[in-house]
């Protein structure tokens, strides 16, 4: 396992965020006592990003074959900053739960070898006794080669914010560690998936099974371009086509996404009025709600005939799609596309929010086993 580190790199660009939010060390309240008086030099600034790189490397570790610990200096010597000790009880738990998923996916036939997690700090607002931290975090994990035909590894980046509070003598610790992106969770996050009681599907697609069947279904040949289609996902999952407009703070960007995708493959604009979701169509100025909808664009996809439901997640193949329901409350949360297949029938999804390449239908289905499925053969 390759463990991290905070880079020094992102020390320099931690320093430049902190340029117009941290007041000088010799300010003279400050030098009495920084945290309480709501300062913090760009060393202990430093630490805060020391700190989250060692948390979300440890959280990474747990979904590790071989799991060591990778508990840094970071994590236990810094002098200024450390983790509360509620932090420290969820983060216990934290891992608890994360090594339960990583036998569930063991069950499934996946595990990681290897992982490096990095933390970029993109902003720190401090107030008195109060910091908030805005950090990206970008992970790879390495499949570990089980059946043989696994892809190399999958990645993801996502955005977290850190909550620290200042301690009477002076020194700060962490009190919350959250995520701010929509979408499926990151393989290394540990939130529960949530269920809601007494709900059913939608009627307008049917739900997927989602285990591994006995015998594995090949994509017949279609009238789109599929090998384009995961070609265009797998080149704009992380840097965006600027081609496009973005919707990550606008409910999300994943069925945009995947929008872009299938038309790159073949999917021919539908004229209509935008709100309509018998159009699928996006230009300049504006879109179709089905282009950008995950609920819309199901509608589309089966009203038009340009997807079918399948019986099974696993008889997906490339430039296929797969929907969820989260928590089964009858609306589809999000949208990917199959950018690869194993010879042995596992899919491996590339989508937008949270970013992910060639997540696995296994983790996924580990993450969120109480979720509804949908699968499209496109």
């Amino acid at each position: 396992m390759k463990s991290t580190s905070f880079r020094s790199a992102v020390g320099a660009v931690l320093t430049a965020a902190l340029s117009a939010v941290v007041l000088p060390a010799s300010a003279a309240s400050a030098a009495e006592n920084p945290a309480a008086a709501g300062t913090v030099d760009t060393a202990t600034a430093q630490s805060f990003g020391r700190l989250a790189d060692a948390v979300l490397t440890q959280r990474t570790a747990a979904l590790l074959d071989t799991e060591r610990s990778v508990r840094s200096a970071a994590l236990l010597a810094e002098k200024n900053v450390r983790l509360s000790a509620g932090q420290t009880r969820t983060e216990d738990t934290a891992l608890s739960t994360l090594r339960t998923r990583k036998a569930r996916l063991a069950a499934l036939g996946e595990a990681y070898t290897s992982a490096d997690t990095r933390v970029a700090v993109d902003r720190v607002r401090v107030e008195a006794g109060r910091a908030t931290v805005q950090a990206t975090e970008t992970t790879t994990l390495t499949y570990k080669k089980i059946r043989g035909d696994e892809p190399a590894t999958t990645g993801f980046q996502a955005h977290h914010r850190l909550s620290f509070a200042a301690t009477a003598d002076g020194k700060w610790q962490l009190t919350g560690l959250t995520s701010t992106d929509d979408g499926p969770l990151a393989v290394n996050e540990p939130s529960t998936a949530r269920v809601a009681a007494g709900t059913t599907a939608l009627p307008e697609a049917t739900p997927a099974a989602i285990s591994v069947p006995s015998r594995p279904q090949t994509k017949p040949a279609g009238s789109y371009d599929y090998t384009v289609m995961a070609s265009y996902a797998e080149k704009y999952w992380q840097n965006y086509n600027p081609a496009y407009r973005k919707f990550n703070e606008a409910g999300g960007d994943c069925t945009n996404f995947v929008s872009q995708a299938l038309k790159a493959g073949g999917w021919a604009n539908k004229s209509g009025d935008a709100e309509d979701y018998r159009s699928w169509w996006y230009d300049t100025s504006y879109q179709s709600t089905s282009w950008v909808g995950a609920n819309e664009w199901s509608w589309f996809t089966l009203d038009a005939k340009r997807a079918t439901n399948l019986a099974n997640v696993y008889y997906m193949g490339v430039g296929d799609v797969m929907q969820m329901d989260f928590d089964k409350d009858g609306s589809k949360d999000h949208t990917m596309l199959v950018t690869y297949r194993s010879s042995s029938g596992v899919p491996y999804l590339t989508y937008h929010s949270v970013n992910t390449y060639r997540k696995s239908v296994a983790s996924i289905i580990a993450s969120y086993p109480n979720s509804a499925y949908y699968a499209y053969r496109t």
